[in-house]
């Protein structure tokens, strides 16, 4: 679906330049989409109901985690993820090397801990469905787990190692995308709401902000995340199903010098992300309270009881921050990508816990597919009428 360049007189760096292409959204995926456009030379412009990446990007642990988290039936997923990890290190060699800003790549890689001789035997189980994929995930033993992560409690079972599921930090990666836009000439503007979709003969045609105004565009980019359904304009069935999941994340301070961890840590009831700074991640609740923006005593004392059943020296760590965040859920919880049946409208969205590990691929990919460069194959089974499918089928 090709963005259709209107007809200006205006310099690029002009205000009133007309964007050939609007994003709604400036995540990690909105700003990835806008970086890839503007290479291809169109003209765009990202907006954003808050500050630039402040939505789930500024809230994930950043873990690009196709292997360790692949689940049954979600083996198309699992392929979509694995070819994001396959992207990463180049989109992030790129982007340091336009920018000159870290993102915080980091490749010690993931252990998925049991703590129990129940963990154990339910992680061995599906540690045998991962590698049936072809996943390079290995058991280790309790020994070598407490040799390469010797603060890990006593007693425990032995892990999940996925030496492929490395991470990055989220919001040195938004800070570099949004410096990587803005040198490409793309327009940000944080704090602009966007009330709805503009449609004009059948085409989507630009938005209306919140205030009235009415920007013009040849494409519009719906990656406006948990709030991508509340944008109005759009018939019912083109508003996809996304949903807002609250989580609550509690962030520790170690000495960087002599940190309590260095893989990312899965256990039960959590998950833990070292940074290379001394931050400690610890997250995330899942609750389906809507745009709940509370940080409650029970979620705090979930994450932080079940982070020190596995690492218990986090009693001496001081807590730097608490934040809640909106994860954007489908109702399978994959992503919307791709074409809608407004021409001119193409989602990015819904990637629930992934957008971070997603991030390259929906970049190429929805660039590619508004740009007039045809559907990438990699997002062929993530489109909007997979919905429509399963409810003609049931």
């Amino acid at each position: 679906m090709a963005a259709q360049p209107r007809p200006y007189s205006a310099s690029p760096s002009a205000p009133d330049r007309v964007p050939d292409v609007v994003v709604i959204g400036a995540g990690v995926c909105g700003l990835g989409i806008a970086w890839r456009l503007a290479q291809r030379g169109l003209a765009v412009a990202v907006l954003d109901r808050g500050a630039v990446g402040a939505g789930a990007s500024h809230v994930a642990g950043g873990m690009l985690a196709a292997c360790a988290e692949a689940e049954p039936g979600e083996e198309d997923l699992v392929r979509l993820g694995r070819h994001a990890q396959a992207l990463w290190p180049g989109f992030a060699a790129e982007l340091e090397a336009a920018t000159g800003l870290p993102i915080g790549v980091r490749s010690e890689g993931t252990l998925v801990v049991a703590l129990t001789a129940d963990d154990r035997a339910r992680l061995v189980h599906h540690l045998a469905f991962q590698q049936g994929l072809g996943l390079p995930l290995d058991w280790l033993p309790a020994a070598e787990v407490r040799r390469r992560e010797p603060h890990l409690a006593a007693g425990l079972a032995g892990a999940v190692f996925s030496p492929e599921d490395h991470q990055v930090e989220p919001r040195a990666l938004v800070a570099a995308l949004a410096a990587a836009t803005v040198q490409a000439g793309v327009t940000l503007r944080p704090h602009t709401e966007v009330a709805a979709v503009e449609v004009e003969n059948g085409r989507a045609a630009g938005v209306r902000l919140a205030d009235g105004t009415v920007l013009p565009a040849g494409a519009v980019v719906l990656a406006a995340g948990a709030w991508s359904r509340g944008i109005e304009g759009l018939p019912p069935a083109a508003r996809p199903p996304v949903r807002p999941i609250k989580g609550q994340v509690v962030t520790l301070r170690m000495d960087p010098s002599a940190p309590l961890l260095t893989h990312v840590l899965w256990a039960p009831g959590c998950y833990l992300v070292p940074r290379a700074d001394g931050r400690l991640v610890v997250g995330a609740t899942v609750e389906e309270k809507g745009f709940d923006t509370a940080i409650t005593a029970g979620g705090v004392l979930s994450l932080l009881d079940a982070a020190w059943r596995v690492l218990p020296g986090i009693e001496d760590l001081p807590i730097v921050e608490t934040t809640v965040g909106h994860r954007p859920g489908s109702r399978d919880d994959a992503p919307i990508l791709g074409p809608s049946a407004v021409p001119g409208l193409v989602y990015a969205t819904g990637h629930h816990r992934n957008g971070i590990l997603l991030a390259p691929v929906t970049a190429d990919a929805i660039a590619r597919l508004v740009a007039g460069e045809g559907i990438d194959p990699a997002i062929a089974a993530f489109g909007m009428e997979r919905f429509a499918a399963r409810a003609v089928a049931a």
